[in-house]
């Protein structure tokens, strides 16, 4: 296909623009997908307000990463899939070979080919992807739920790396869409879940997700004390989850955790950011620290699973929709903190 599409530009902190951009050509093995549903989340509005991403993105830039489709465009050599079939594109793909694959540890790899560019009429895939990440949508899954496949996959394999077990207790630090999924995923499980919250949109949401108990920062005058205080005999949680991203945050995880407990830092801070442990605490609780980073072909499979089964739904999450011309103003009211999750962002409209 030739021709022009409209897509978003990623030019630099908070710089971002709707323009006409060239229908991208295809190369041997890949495909184009004429995007249905693109989905904001947290760390597209972190690459807004940063104007990059250290490992994905290096502006002028086509931007955005969660996505569901249908395919416009077979490239050379492609045989598994052909024009017309929904699909769900991930936004990246492992090599397969390097030492961290070998190990199981793919999120990891040393040439971890990430794709970007979903905020558009239309998005090319790589072969690496087309071979590894791409998944056919059932009839009877939408594309909004289907789109929620990628930060799903991250929050399980957060979960499993973690060790929580059924009856576990957990507190969840963040009451964004990850924050709220690992509340969700985690009460499915059978743990009981303490979510820790900044606004009272997500008080209501985490409840709704499952949560036995909310601890709103703002409320309390030391989060940290409120969820212990509420832990079985006031030890603190089997696990901490940081899903904020803030050092501050991390920092209270750490002294949150139970004695022998085990704390995940998913939340990702920004490059050259420190935290101050206390080294006794580590040591004399046995506190295991633990991050968890992206996903991995087998989380990916593993949470298209439970959308297939609608277990988790894209409507549980997406507070509303918006032409791509509006991109810039949704984008603007995250950041503001105005509490709607996720938007889904329809490129036709």
């Amino acid at each position: 296909m030739t021709g022009k599409m409209t897509a978003a530009v990623l030019y630099g902190k908070e710089d971002m623009k709707i323009e006409k951009v060239p229908i991208p050509r295809l190369e041997e093995g890949e495909l184009l997908i004429k995007v249905q549903v693109a989905l904001t989340c947290g760390t597209d509005v972190k690459v807004y307000r940063r104007g990059y991403h250290a490992r994905m993105i290096v502006p002028p830039a086509l931007f955005g990463h969660e996505l569901a489709g249908t395919i416009d465009e077979v490239g050379p050599g492609v045989r598994k899939f052909k024009k017309g079939e929904r699909v769900v594109a991930l936004n990246s793909a492992p090599c397969g070979v390097c030492f961290f694959c070998k190990k199981h540890q793919e999120n990891l790899c040393e040439d971890l080919l990430f794709n970007n560019g979903a905020y558009a009429e239309y998005i090319r895939v790589p072969r690496r992807i087309v071979e590894t990440n791409l998944l056919t949508i059932p009839d009877y899954v939408n594309y909004q739920d289907a789109a929620m496949v990628e930060p799903l996959a991250c929050v399980l394999r957060g979960l499993h790396e973690t060790g929580v077990e059924i009856g576990d207790t957990v507190a969840v630090i963040g009451g964004g869409p990850i924050g709220l999924m690992f509340v969700q995923v985690a009460h499915a499980i059978g743990c009981n879940v303490i979510a820790v919250v900044k606004h009272d949109s997500q008080v209501a949401a985490a409840k709704r997700k499952g949560a036995h108990d909310v601890i709103q920062i703002g409320h309390v005058s030391d989060p940290v004390e409120a969820v212990r205080t509420i832990s079985s005999a006031k030890r603190g949680p089997d696990v901490v989850i940081e899903a904020v991203g803030r050092p501050e945050a991390w920092e209270g995880a750490v002294n949150m955790v139970r004695k022998g407990g085990t704390v995940n830092f998913f939340g990702g801070c920004a490059a050259g950011t420190k935290v101050q442990i206390d080294t006794n605490r580590l040591h004399y609780s046995e506190i295991t620290l633990k991050a968890t980073f992206h996903h991995t072909p087998e989380t990916v499979r593993r949470a298209f699973a439970l959308i297939a089964e609608k277990k988790v739904k894209g409507s549980d999450y997406i507070t509303g929709e918006a032409p791509l011309s509006r991109l810039h103003d949704v984008l603007r009211l995250m950041l503001n903190r105005n509490g709607d999750i996720k938007t889904a962002i329809i490129p036709g409209h």
